[in-house]
Formats: structure tokens, sequence, C-alpha cells
């Protein structure tokens, strides 16, 4: 994959390569024009979705991430001051998204968590399976993690991980990622499909051992 970064003000052609005006209407703060961010874009887009980091657009997630790692081409437009003029949202921008219910002063740092995430899950950027298993890529948090040694400073890590026994260790998995999804992302935990047998002993034995 590849990442080209292209500087709005280039396209400009006053002395002063100006990118923002105030906004009509009156109010605080500058607005982007839409010539230039129509012309820089227009100048380098090939095809694929147009994207305007805002928080005013939709949450990013790693459903998202998905989507976007199977376009060959994505085009990142970053906001900046007050916001861009609302005709480029209306006729150039194809999709709006936010990183969180937050703002920033820019939209740079809301484009790098997006390329990212989705450059992860381009082939052979990680190592085969490693996206599969994971934080979110099932709506569930990803199950404790340990590496040797097997005790550190007194504290050992669970028998199951060292029994050998595989089917056993991803039924310890299992569990603790919905335990772990249960207790710290219930609004995750409630998108869960837990109706296998499985899944329902599961929730049986931390039910239960909730209540010892």
């Amino acid at each position: 994959m590849s990442i080209a970064l292209h500087n709005i003000r280039d396209v400009t052609t006053d002395k002063h390569h100006v990118v923002d005006d105030y906004p009509y209407g009156g109010g605080v703060g500058m607005v982007m024009k839409p010539d230039p961010i129509f012309n820089a874009i227009e100048a380098v887009h090939q095809g694929g979705p147009i994207i305007y980091l805002t928080p005013q657009g939709r949450l990013f997630n790693q459903k998202i991430a998905h989507e976007l790692a199977q376009e060959p081409r994505i085009t990142l437009l970053c906001g900046h001051y007050e916001g861009i003029d609302e005709r480029v949202c209306e006729h150039l921008v194809t999709d709006q998204i936010s990183i969180g219910d937050y703002v920033l002063t820019g939209g740079e740092l809301a484009a790098m968590i997006v390329v990212d995430a989705v450059s992860r899950l381009t082939p052979g950027v990680l190592t085969e399976g490693s996206a599969a298993d994971e934080s979110h890529s099932n709506n569930l948090l990803e199950y404790p993690q340990y590496t040797r040694p097997p005790v550190f400073r007194g504290w050992g890590i669970p028998d199951v991980l060292l029994s050998g026994h595989h089917a056993n260790i991803e039924r310890w998995r299992r569990k603790e990622a919905i335990r772990r999804t249960r207790e710290r992302r219930p609004d995750l935990f409630a998108k869960l499909d837990l109706s296998s047998k499985q899944d329902k002993k599961i929730l049986k034995e931390l039910d239960d051992e909730t209540h010892i």
C-alpha cells in the first residue's frame, strides 16, 4: 500500500495561498473555502470514497475499517478551523467519519487513525490471522494475553495456558473475552450472539462466579 499527502494550499493561485475565509452570517473562527478543496481533490482523485474527517460523521469502528480495507483507494479530507464550506459536503464528499465525541484542532490525527486501522487489515501487513482474533473483531474484547516468564514477581499465569490442551485453551480464551466484554463494554456485549450451547454454559459459569 502507499500513502500520499497533498497540501490544499498548493493548488491556490493567490499570493498568500489563502484556503479559509470568514463565515457568512458572522460568527467566530474561519471556514475552509470550497474552491481549493475541490481543486486539490479533483487533481488527484482516481476513484474510491472521498471521506471528510469531522465530529459530525458516523462513528468510526472496526466494521467501517473492514469496509474501507476493501477499497482500492480512499481519499481523506482533513478539515480545520470551524470546518469546511457545506457545498464540499453536498457535492464532493461521499462519506463523513468521526473518531469520537470530542473536537480536535484539525482532521490530521483522525486521518492517521483511519489509515492505521485500515492499513493493518490489508493482506500482508500483519501476520496471517492476527487481525481476526483481536478486540472488536466480533464485538468481543480480546482475552488476556501472557508471555514468559511463567512467574513474575510471584504472579503466575492461568494453568490452562501451560496445559498444551488446545481445546481447553480456546474455551478459556472465549470465556475470558466474554467476561471482559460484559464487564467493560456492556454496549458491545448486548450485540453478541451467545446462543450456542458452549456460550450458554460459559454465561452460566460467569453468573455463578459473580454470585460466589
